[in-house]
């Protein structure tokens, strides 16, 4: 057995990013159960408690041998595991007066053992970082006291003990994640702990690769030799592991089948079935099913029902597909571009929260993976990492570095309603108002709630809109220094009012005093109306050289408009690599106001917004 950085898995989104950092830096990382016996940990030169949804004082919460503390090898707690540490020995673990959702700036303690007090408090996962640094936090709750023997390392404006530490046990504790790409440090961090474990490097690429390949032959290659048919939507993962399976399998033995469901973009299966021909991929269909989608998701206004819908139907039309094509079914498994952010905003591990059911998670596939008969040769990794893979395996950067397009596609883009709202929801909507208007008379809030993630929980909420360009004088969209301050108000927005996950810009309102909340649901008609509007957006950001600067981005689709043949549009350009946090994009002055002249010339366009929220508080889509 090869040495390992441990992860204590207590629910939260990062855990199993916290391991794939360890393992892009060259250190083997294995996720466990908080609740595992020591003898699981024998190999372990060091742990790292996770986050986690949970608070360490609520009732139910993720069960922990606590028998690990005891053990004589470094653990580095992270948010939820940070606070855990604290509370276990004997510090104090409450609601923090301010929650950090965000970006945030961590600044290193002042040595009480100095006289001058000039000198840090020497940290050894600070080595080789300048402070202050910034971080990335996403809490709630936080250390109000330390836990006996421990001494505050750092700290930022909300937050105390941001960092804290016990040399003589070898214990740290961290409010932060440093697991991702937006703690631009984090990686010397960990690389920091892992050079305090005394580890060696032992992991590289080429071995997940074979892994991988080996695994996909496993599976495939029991007693009844089988073949495999892969939902192919066209998107990055699906391509990757479309390029896995022959490479593993041969082309005779898989086959991608690619289903246009009605929510595509403009002339997408087009193209995608284009670009496997010029890639060599010949071992594929198309399969227009887009009548029997829109029949599945007709009047749905719940985000989970409609994305359950589509999930069960992708297996009704594969099943029939099967049976049209004499396919014997005993001899075919289906093959999935799953990811482990798919899987654990489902809630696919024991002590996570469900942010929002992926289609790839839905009933009828839980069955088929309960029977074996599935095969997800991605499911352990991350976006950035398959990018990797795909280019190993030698496929182009048009098939690579493609926008990612979930395969409900823009059905969670067109947000539905029965333009009707509840009483709870109105007395929401009426706080949420009250509350900012004090806060600045050009906010306003829109009556159209939308999913986001805070503290790893789903949050349902409505966003809060920014007013104050003039409606027709493009002239005057952000700088870039004007980017940042809007970053910074939004932070502040969603951190401190309750009833608002998001906010948005207003570009431009035609008729801001007849728009309302309408009945709307997702038609061909408001898909067609998305449809013009991304394609104009993704024109403009290929001329320009944009596209291959951010990391996708998603046309929203309001039912907010003056009638009902209206809709208003958000923009919402993000920059990711891992897809578990983003930052909204701030696109080129030249860029947004080629956009914005193109869509305000749509005639159904009433309004457009440009979603300035990073992930968390917000998800990448409103749904």
């Amino acid at each position: 057995m090869r040495n390992s950085i441990a992860v204590l898995d207590f629910g939260s989104q990062y855990a199993h990013l916290i391991a794939k950092r360890f393992r892009m830096l060259g250190y083997w990382s294995e996720i466990v159960l908080p609740s595992a016996d020591i003898s699981e940990l024998e190999n372990a030169k060091g742990i790292v408690f996770s986050g986690g949804p949970s608070s360490v004082y609520a009732e139910n919460v993720p069960e922990f041998n606590s028998a690990i503390l005891n053990l004589d090898i470094p653990i580095l707690g992270l948010c939820y595991g940070h606070q855990l540490m604290a509370k276990e020995l004997g510090g104090k673990v409450g609601k923090a007066e301010i929650g950090e959702f965000g970006i945030a700036t961590l600044h290193a303690q002042k040595s009480s053992k100095n006289k001058n007090k000039q000198q840090k408090t020497y940290c050894p996962l600070f080595e080789n970082i300048a402070m202050p640094t910034q971080v990335w936090m996403s809490h709630q709750d936080a250390v109000l006291e330390l836990a006996p023997g421990f001494e505050c390392a750092g700290y930022t404006k909300d937050c105390p003990f941001a960092a804290v530490q016990n040399l003589q046990t070898k214990r740290f504790g961290l409010q932060c994640h440093i697991e991702v790409k937006d703690t631009p440090e984090g990686n010397q961090i960990l690389e920091n702990f892992a050079n305090f474990c005394e580890m060696q490097k032992n992991w590289s690429q080429d071995t997940v690769l074979e892994t991988i390949l080996n695994s996909i032959k496993d599976a495939a290659n029991t007693e009844n030799k089988k073949n495999v048919l892969l939902f192919l939507s066209g998107g990055v993962d699906s391509t990757v592991a479309f390029a896995l399976l022959n490479k593993a399998l041969g082309q005779e033995r898989v086959l991608g089948l690619h289903i246009d469901n009605g929510f595509m973009r403009k002339n997408e299966s087009k193209k995608i079935e284009e670009k496997y021909k010029s890639f060599g991929f010949t071992n594929f269909i198309v399969e227009d099913a887009s009548e029997s989608f829109l029949k599945a998701v007709y009047h749905l206004t719940d985000p989970q029902e409609k994305r359950m819908a589509v999930g069960e139907n992708f297996i009704t039309v594969r099943d029939s597909v099967v049976k049209r094509l004499n396919l014997d079914e005993d001899k075919w498994l289906l093959a999935q571009g799953t990811l482990y952010p798919d899987i654990i905003e489902s809630g696919g591990s024991k002590n996570a929260q469900v942010i929002k059911t992926h289609h790839n998670r839905v009933e009828g596939i839980q069955k088929l993976i309960s029977k074996g008969l599935i095969i997800e040769p991605l499911k352990d990794l991350y976006k950035d990492e398959v990018r990797l893979i795909g280019k190993n395996l030698g496929l182009s950067d048009d098939l690579v570095m493609r926008h990612p397009f979930p395969g409900p596609g823009l059905s969670i883009n067109v947000l539905c309603t029965d333009g009707k709202l509840s009483d709870d929801e109105k007395t929401e909507l009426f706080t949420a108002k009250k509350t900012l208007s004090a806060v600045n008379d050009k906010i306003d809030v829109l009556p159209v709630k939308s999913v986001g993630v805070q503290g790893d929980f789903r949050t349902y909420r409505f966003p809060a809109v920014l007013h104050g360009l003039d409606n027709e004088d493009i002239e005057s969209l952000p700088s870039p220094k004007k980017w940042k301050e809007l970053e910074s108000f939004s932070s502040e927005i969603t951190n401190n009012i309750e009833n608002v996950n998001r906010t948005i810009l207003c570009l431009f309102e035609k008729c801001p005093s007849t728009s309302k909340l309408q009945a709307g649901y997702c038609e061909k008609s408001r898909l067609d109306q998305t449809r013009e509007c991304d394609a104009i957006v993704l024109d403009e950001l290929y001329k320009s050289g944009w596209y291959h600067k951010i990391f996708q981005h998603l046309t929203i689709n309001l039912p907010f408009a003056s009638c009902k043949e209206h809709c208003s549009i958000v923009l919402r350009p993000v920059i990711s690599e891992d897809v578990m946090t983003a930052r909204f994009a701030p696109l080129d002055k030249k860029v947004l106001k080629n956009i914005v002249k193109r869509i305000y010339s749509l005639d159904f366009v009433d309004s457009l917004y440009y979603d300035i929220t990073n992930k968390p508080p917000a998800t990448f889509g409103w749904e």
